[in-house]
Formats: structure tokens, C-alpha cells, sequence
């Protein structure tokens, strides 16, 4: 006896599409695997400190066109890592990795950073998303907000690191990025940036607790003094964070 749905009595048409599945998610479990490692090599492999291409399945270069007629090819074999400014704190795989030279900028731990386009974030209209507000003057600071231009910058040391001299802010998101700190160096007065987020303005001054004040004069440069670039952005940021663990010996250890 013939039931609608069979093609013989042992295989119907619900079996042959539950095998079809089968056939298409193990089809996209590797098409999502082999995606997944287009951006991700070379990678370290194990306390050697060299990029070596490994794992499965490695997929074919493919070039992606960008705006502006730049392209980027990934994976790209051939690219060259920066050095690792650490070395292992051990000698098992997964072992944790200290810095070596200045740990505020060694890319470690809760300093490190990607690296980037070293290009200026651009609007839909050509202009930089981020920009002070000495440029961007159809902005400005809310009548019931502190406004921290002409404040003091201290840092977690308690010690003065500088005055805000501007602010900038993020056009596409409507919200303030980062402070223009101008700070002393044996060189003279320069200008960098400080990140919203690490901070906690106050109606008297800017308090930053992640940094020191002595930290202020070696913040990263920026390249064009009305321009921040990606790179910049992750340097700059990764400076920071870097200081919530090295600005000071003791909070790199137990706290029992």
C-alpha cells in the first residue's frame, strides 16, 4: 500500500529533505569556518613569537574594493607583523605575556590594539567624523552641561597633567569623543587627546584615573593636529588602557 510523500516504502520525501539539511548546514558550518580565518593570519604560533599560516580550511585571497579605489586583499599571506614587544611569563601554550621596554606602549595586555587604517574616519559628505570644535562650530557644549574647556586634567596620582583646551566630537554618533589636553614636555607644550570614557569631569576639573599625571607628555602624537586617524584612535585609546594595569607597578599585582 502507497502513502502520499513515499518514493519507495523505506525513503520518504520528508527523509530526503532532512538529509538535504544536513548536506546544507555542514555546507555552511565550513563556509562560516573558512570566513572566519580570511582576517585572522598569520597568527603566533605557540612561544615561538613567529606568524606562521596554519589551521583549516585557509580560504582563497579575495580583494575587496574600498572607497576611494583602494583595495585589500585578505588573507594576505605575505604581510608582516609588527614585533612583540613581550615576552611569556611561562612555558606552557596559553601562558600569560609580560611587556618588555615601556609597558604603556608595548600593544600588551589591556594596551594592545588593531592595527587599523591609518586614515581619518570619513562622513558620507567627505569630512572627518571626528573633528574639534573650533571646526565644527554649528556644535557646542548643553547649557545644563559642564562645559571642561579651561579645566585642570588630573591624573590618578592626583598630580596635574595638563588643561582641555578643546572638544571633539563624533559628527555620525552626536556625542563628544575625546578632550584636547595641552600638556608640558621638556620639548614645550603639546596637545593630545583624551578619551571621554576615562574620564569623570567635575565642575572644578577632569579627573582620569587610568593614567598618572607624569603620562600626559607621552600620549601618541597626532600626525595632522585637526585630524585623527583610525591607527591613531586605537594607539591613543590602547595608551590609556594600557595605564589602568602598568601606570603604576602596584596594580599589576595580587591584590591579595
Amino acid at each position: 500500500m502507497q502513502t502520499v510523500g513515499y518514493i519507495t516504502s523505506y525513503i520518504d520525501l520528508a527523509q530526503l529533505l532532512l538529509y538535504v539539511f544536513w548536506v546544507f548546514f555542514a555546507g555552511l558550518i565550513y563556509y562560516l569556518v573558512q570566513e572566519n580565518h580570511r582576517e585572522g593570519y598569520p597568527m603566533e604560533s605557540g612561544n615561538t613569537g613567529r606568524a606562521v599560516v596554519k589551521g583549516w580550511p585557509i580560504p582563497e585571497p579575495k580583494t575587496f574594493k574600498l572607497e576611494g579605489g583602494r583595495s585589500v586583499t585578505v588573507p594576505d599571506l605575505k604581510r608582516k607583523e609588527p614585533p612583540l614587544h613581550g615576552v611569556s611569563a611561562g612555558f606552557g601554550m596559553g601562558s600569560p605575556i609580560e611587556p618588555t621596554g615601556d609597558p604603556m606602549t608595548a600593544a600588551i595586555g589591556p594596551g594592545a590594539y588593531t592595527l587599523r587604517e591609518d586614515v581619518p574616519e570619513m562622513t558620507s559628505h567627505g569630512t572627518p567624523v571626528l573633528q574639534p570644535l573650533r571646526l565644527a562650530a554649528d556644535y557646542t557644549v548643553a547649557q545644563q552641561d559642564v562645559d571642561p574647556r579651561g579645566l585642570p586634567v588630573v591624573g590618578g596620582d592626583g598630580k596635574p597633567g595638563g588643561t582641555v583646551k578643546d572638544i571633539w566630537i563624533d559628527s555620525s554618533e552626536m556625542m563628544f569623543r575625546y578632550l584636547e589636553v595641552e600638556t608640558l614636555t621638556s620639548a614645550g607644550a603639546r596637545h593630545v587627546l583624551l578619551p571621554i570614557p576615562f574620564t569623570l569631569i567635575r565642575r572644578n576639573q577632569v579627573e582620569v584615573h587610568a593614567i598618572y599625571g607624569r603620562h600626559f607628555a607621552d600620549v601618541p602624537q597626532l600626525r595632522n593636529p585637526d585630524q585623527v586617524t583610525k591607527l591613531e584612535e586605537e594607539k591613543i585609546s590602547a595608551y590609556y588602557g594600557g595605564g589602568t594595569l602598568y601606570a603604576d607597578p602596584k596594580r599589576n599585582q595580587p591584590l591579595i
